[in-house]
């Protein structure tokens, strides 16, 4: 295929090897490369050409580009087809556009919008990954006769004992684990992450070296779909009904003010509530059967434990043989914050429960709760599961009356 033999003669030959992530060098595959627009995807595109593989670089249109394009730091914008059009040209690689606007409003929007009108906090990025890039364009590439889908995840691959596994990223800021957590270990036989050895620094660099027009483009910051910035907007133009106004009630049950929809607010949030107190005030749950938004004060934000649904777990041995004493693992809640130490409970019937050591604050439900085996960036992804519930630090330590959160499980 063209280009498969071209190699940039300023670019080391041992670049890729460094990277755990990836094949050596000699074993040329067919790879689809998932080309994003960015300088990450791009210089995967470029690592694979020279490794010698056959190389076929693949963009998603995934929604209707107009209002994006042009816009700095969005992700999958109509600029970040022409770019990647542009660096499969330099490369030589056969590139293709899919449209998967389709699917991915039904996989991705419309469940966002459902999830917010709910009062939870959805993570469009992890759907993403989970219905449209490792599920459809990963058959898209085994229908194209490719030995692998290569991505610009920062995450990294590597063989264990019982098969592939994932570990968080060399570079700490740029680990991407927590988007990744629904990976099946079905998927991971056919994914590579070449980047998940190498610091953004040296991506960087590479893309220099290889002369990529991307080589200076920011990097996505944004929900891809939400083009200004205002997700509320998608919200009530998909889920009209949902907004509705109701009343701002504090923990204890008295009612504080009123709202103009649940929406509006997030867990942890304290400024622009419309209301004032003796004491500060803190979004501590969104129900959306009463549509009220539940405040309280600062302790009532510590979350202890959460009961978790839709859990995939990459551990060597079956959920169903953790003991009753509980695994000990590392959890992450955020994904801009290191694992925590923490103990998974898994019942007979499959429910898992995640105690966390030292509490989190601001837990939302529809948020991830992802497991690791370490808190430093060499611990091994073990999965996670959707927040459906949580219980506040306070009322797991005491369930005491007197305290103004207790009773309150989210």
């Amino acid at each position: 295929m063209a280009g498969a033999q071209h190699v940039n003669e300023n670019v080391p030959s041992g670049a890729f090897r460094a990277s755990p992530s990836g094949p050596a060098a000699e074993e040329r595959k067919r790879v689809v490369v998932a080309m994003s627009g960015g300088v990450d995807s791009s210089v995967v595109a470029a690592l694979m050409r020279d490794q010698g593989h056959d190389v076929i670089g693949i963009t998603l249109q995934l929604y209707d580009h107009g209002a994006a394009t042009g816009r700095k730091g969005s992700c999958c914008a109509g600029q970040d087809i022409h770019d990647a059009r542009r660096v499969a040209d330099a490369l030589g690689i056969p590139h293709y556009v899919l449209n998967y606007e389709r699917r991915f409003s039904a996989a991705v929007i419309d469940s966002f919008a459902e999830s917010y009108a709910a009062g939870e906090t959805p993570i469009p990025c992890v759907a993403c990954n989970q219905q449209i890039k490792f599920r459809d364009l990963l058959e898209t590439a085994k229908d194209l006769g490719a030995d692998a889908l290569a991505t610009g995840h920062y995450i990294q691959r590597r063989e264990g004992p019982n098969g592939p596994e994932l570990v968080r990223a060399v570079d700490a800021d740029r680990d991407q684990s927590y988007f990744l957590f629904t990976t099946t270990q079905e998927q991971l036989d056919f994914l590579w992450f070449p980047l998940g050895g190498l610091p953004k620094a040296e991506v960087r660099e590479l893309a220099r070296r290889y002369n990529l027009t991307v080589a200076e483009k920011a990097d996505s910051q944004d929900i891809c779909f939400v083009p200004t910035g205002r997700y509320t907007g998608i919200v009530e133009r998909l889920k009209p009904g949902a907004v509705k106004p109701g009343d701002i009630v504090h923990a204890d049950g008295r009612k504080l003010g009123t709202h103009s929809g649940i929406i509006n607010f997030t867990v942890g949030q304290r400024k622009g509530l419309g209301i004032t107190g003796p004491e500060p005030l803190y979004v501590i749950r969104l129900d959306a059967d009463t549509n009220e938004v539940v405040v309280g004060p600062r302790d009532c934000l510590r979350t202890q434990s959460l009961l978790l649904r839709n859990v995939n777990w990459l551990g060597d041995a079956p959920l169903a043989e953790v003991a009753a004493e509980g695994l000990p693992i590392f959890a992450r809640v955020r994904s801009t914050q290191p694992p925590q130490a923490a103990r998974l409970f898994a019942d007979a019937d499959g429910a898992v429960t995640v105690v966390l050591e030292d509490g989190e604050d601001g837990v939302a439900v529809g948020q991830a709760c992802v497991f690791y085996t370490s808190g430093d960036n060499r611990g091994r992804l073990l999965g996670g599961g959707f927040i459906a519930k949580t219980v506040a630090k306070q009322v797991e330590a005491a369930r005491a009356p007197e305290l103004s959160c207790a009773g309150l499980d989210g």
